[in-house]
């Protein structure tokens, strides 16, 4: 009995690309088609160009593909969500949208599943990306390691095939803040790594900025673990110290030399230092709670605009 296999494509800037990333992911399992039959769903993150143009063209010429317009950017991890409730296979692949994840290397994760390994990520042995994103993935695989435990060794990549049963539980989590590596690593800890070529991009350039590496940074280390707070909680009694250690120092040297003049500067300092301590703590702890009170008030992961598919292209032709 054949398996299907459904690909899940957050689509941004991309309508130079995505054609070309679908004609790969055609040709490269119609190399396997007496194993699978596939489904290829692309979000579209409310895209400033014409790409959802392009995915309900794709759509119409193929019933395997379905497209999804998303309401505002929600972000890629909320695209992924989005795509995550639609997909029917029983094995899920997410890939770019760009063609740096190589589609023709796609069974090198997929026949890696098996009995011992639910998740598969691929690891590229020679990453083009730009500077500014590989020195965003380095921090990103730091804060992972220190906030969510994800082991040393494993590299998690934007590319990689999971177990239908992983998707399944990843999708009860309804919070608005997704977080689909610390999702991942959450739900199994039979993952693996394979190694692939990773590929220049077609065109354009990589939609993070600054900005939303730092929102995604956040994002990490606030949904999945109260350990920042306890580094606040180290920090601050760090910080205390030392201000009991430099009050007594103070003291006896006072003590033992009358003329030790009084440092205005060295109270300036400490004064600017302690309270920058103070801003951060409280500036973490609102975090947290601005994320609870956004919980309680029921914000979306993502709001759907609009499904476009054969069957609701023709539906739509007929009326």
């Amino acid at each position: 009995m054949k398996k299907t296999l459904s690909f899940v494509i957050p689509c941004y800037r991309s309508e130079n690309t995505i054609t070309q990333v679908v004609n790969d992911i055609q040709t490269t399992v119609s190399q396997r088609s007496n194993d699978y039959d596939y489904e290829i769903i692309l979000v579209c993150d409310h895209s400033p160009d014409n790409v959802f143009s392009v995915i309900t063209h794709l759509a119409q010429e193929n019933e395997n593909i379905i497209g999804i317009d998303l309401s505002r950017n929600f972000g890629q991890h909320s695209a992924l969500m989005a795509g995550f409730h639609h997909v029917t296979g029983d094995i899920i692949v997410c890939m770019d949208d760009d063609g740096q994840t190589p589609a023709d290397q796609m069974f090198k994760l997929i026949d890696t599943l098996d009995n011992r390994c639910d998740i598969v990520f691929a690891q590229y042995d020679n990453k083009k990306h730009s500077s500014f994103r590989n020195f965003g993935s380095a921090v990103n695989d730091l804060m992972a390691r220190i906030l969510i435990d994800k082991p040393k060794d494993l590299k998690i990549m934007s590319y990689f095939a999971c177990k239908r049963y992983i998707i399944d539980e990843i999708k009860q989590y309804n919070n608005p803040y997704p977080y689909i590596s610390g999702l991942l690593l959450r739900t199994s800890k039979n993952i693996k790594n394979v190694t692939i070529h990773h590929q220049e991009r077609m065109s354009g350039t990589s939609g993070y900025t600054l900005k939303k590496l730092l929102a995604l940074w956040v994002n990490g280390f606030t949904s999945f673990s109260v350990k920042p707070l306890r580094i606040s909680t180290f920090i601050g009694l760090l910080v205390a110290s030392i201000g009991v250690i430099y009050g007594i120092y103070t003291v006896i040297k006072r003590l033992l030399n009358a003329n030790v003049p009084i440092g205005y500067s060295s109270q300036m300092s400490a004064i600017l230092f302690i309270g920058g301590m103070i801003m951060i703590m409280l500036g973490i702890i609102g975090e947290y709670v601005g994320r609870i009170y956004i919980s309680l008030n029921n914000s979306p992961q993502f709001i759907i605009r609009e499904i476009v598919s054969q069957k609701t292209l023709n539906d739509n032709d007929k009326n």
